[in-house]
């Protein structure tokens, strides 16, 4: 599935402040009950193995009233509830395929809803790769998938009953490339942040064309017409983060103007990538064998997005731990 990440309505947008006690996180600190603030409703949805319990566990931090698999027909009670609350101004809930027939009900329920209090819809996703994985890390079950259903299988008639829900969503997030870690801080920042061009985070790749291309790449540059480093005897056993190999590399004048005019190619490409609804982006600097050349320009590429206030990552996939 391609990855979006989009903003239709404001509460997201909203600064949101506090600790959890356990789900009834949204209690009001001094006693004096409900806030002035009108009342928010987040409803997490989308594929199982997707990072929902992951989400709704950044939202409970947050302050939020939280509830895992409240039944879908209970859903506007529970909207009701935290309207009229003294102590509840904020609430999450999960809905997913756990619900069995009644998600069937979920599309009109959410429709409702947004003409009575302010309510987004978070969807979330990952591509079937990921999730057939992640299920076989856990070693947990589908919750489609029997004896005789294979996961794959159960992934695809998931994606075809939440093709509405996904629809009506207000923040689609793809987490393929998230662990639980880097999903929170995305999360995070979007619900603490006016949206921003750099809500995007970045993985700076490097790696060895003769170990093949990085398959999840959005972007991908060549750096072997830089001098390779490996015909220097002495360079061999390094890596190009060791000083003496990197001194070498950048004592080539190519070098340093191809970091500063790839570096400013990003920048200016980026918040254009967030416009499209991109939540992440993978860019690969491949050199022969991923150990000098490719992991010296994708540190410095590194660090130039770093500083220009980007969340990025760096991984060198080929070279010597």
């Amino acid at each position: 599935m391609p990855s979006r990440s989009k903003d239709r309505t404001a509460p997201l947008s909203r600064k949101a402040s506090g600790r959890s006690n356990g789900h009834r996180a949204a209690r009001n600190r001094n006693g004096q009950g409900k806030s002035t603030s009108s009342p928010e409703l987040v409803i997490i949805t989308g594929i199982s193995g997707s990072g929902k319990i992951s989400a709704l566990k950044v939202f409970e931090d947050l302050g939020f009233y939280c509830v895992d698999n409240l039944p879908v027909d209970l859903i506007p009670n529970f909207a009701e509830l935290v309207k009229q609350s003294n102590e509840i101004d904020k609430a999450a809930l999960v809905a997913d395929v756990r619900e069995g027939e009644s998600l069937k009900h979920l599309p009109g329920i959410i429709r409702q809803l947004k003409d009575r209090v302010p309510t987004t819809v978070l969807f979330l996703e990952a591509t079937d790769d990921s999730l057939i994985r992640r299920f076989s890390e856990t070693r947990r079950p589908h919750p489609l998938s029997g004896q005789s259903v294979p996961v794959k299988a159960a992934i695809a008639t998931e994606r075809r009953q939440l093709r509405q829900v996904r629809e009506l969503a207000d923040v689609v997030i793809d987490t393929s490339n998230f662990n639980v870690h880097e999903l929170r801080a995305h999360i995070q920042r979007r619900l603490q942040q006016e949206p921003s061009a750099k809500n995007i985070l970045v993985s700076v790749v490097s790696f060895g064309y003769k170990h093949g291309v990085p398959i999840e790449a959005d972007l991908i540059f060549d750096v072997r017409f830089l001098p390779n480093p490996h015909f220097v005897p002495e360079f061999r056993p390094y890596t190009g983060k060791h000083p003496k190999v990197a001194k070498y590399i950048r004592s080539f004048p190519q070098t340093q103007e191809f970091i500063n005019r790839i570096s400013d190619l990003l920048i200016y490409l980026l918040p254009h990538y967030v416009e499209e609804g991109k939540s992440y982006l993978t860019i690969g600097f491949g050199c022969t064998g991923g150990q000098h050349r490719s992991v010296l320009i994708a540190q410095e590429v590194f660090k130039r997005l770093m500083k220009s206030g980007y969340p990025v990552k760096v991984i060198h996939r080929d070279a010597p731990k």
